[in-house]
């Protein structure tokens, strides 16, 4: 008999993570051994449970599936990331696989989809949304910096310049310039609209 598939759920809404563990339960080679409700939780989980998939959700408090991904490939190069995501957006598929991840699906695919993936990523092949996969392709890169994300993401409250030089410890000229960058990329009026757009593609 072949040995059993452990598995870590992280995703902070209780009734999908509750409803994903027990559809990956009623496969006879998986078992989700650990569930937890934060991205910042996940490390941790791995190292206490010896788990063979971490599956992640990308929106979670704490630390996103993403970030979460980037730590696992380094303390664990060989557990294998499945990311999934509520937003089909290109620009997480493209940071998803630069963090390291495996796998790549929607969570609305079916739970024998992501069952299957689960197994393709243990035999050493990478899973993506074919959807999503195609959109990556046609938006292109992200054009921002890492500066420009970072002040744009300060910057989606409602920041003053003031106030975000402050949080960033930086002059408000050279936060005025990444601002001024970034509009100009993604070709829009101002920065609300630059915030909405990058969300949009998934490149914050």
């Amino acid at each position: 008999m072949s040995r059993t598939i452990k598995l870590l759920l992280a995703e902070d809404q209780s009734m999908v993570r509750e409803a994903l563990a027990a559809l990956l339960g009623l496969e006879e080679d998986m078992e989700v051994v650990v569930q937890v409700a934060r991205g910042d939780e996940v490390p941790a989980a791995a190292r206490a449970h010896a788990v063979d998939v971490a599956l992640l959700d990308i929106e979670m408090p704490g630390a996103t599936g993403i970030e979460a991904a980037a730590v696992l490939r380094r303390e664990f190069p060989d557990l294998k990331v499945v990311v999934l995501t509520t937003f089909g957006r290109p620009g997480y598929l493209r940071s998803a696989m630069e963090a390291g991840a495996d796998a790549f699906l929607v969570k609305d695919a079916p739970a024998a989809q992501l069952a299957e993936a689960v197994r393709k990523v243990l035999a050493g092949e990478r899973v993506i949304d074919p959807t999503l996969a195609a959109a990556a392709l046609a938006d292109g890169a992200n054009p921002l910096t890492d500066r420009e994300r970072e002040v744009l993401r300060a910057a989606a409250d409602g920041s003053t310049n003031a106030e975000l030089a402050a949080a960033l410890h930086l002059s408000q000229g050279t936060v005025r310039n990444y601002l001024s960058t970034a509009i100009q990329k993604l070709a829009v009026r101002n920065r609300a609209e630059a915030v909405r757009i990058a969300r949009e593609k998934g490149w914050l």
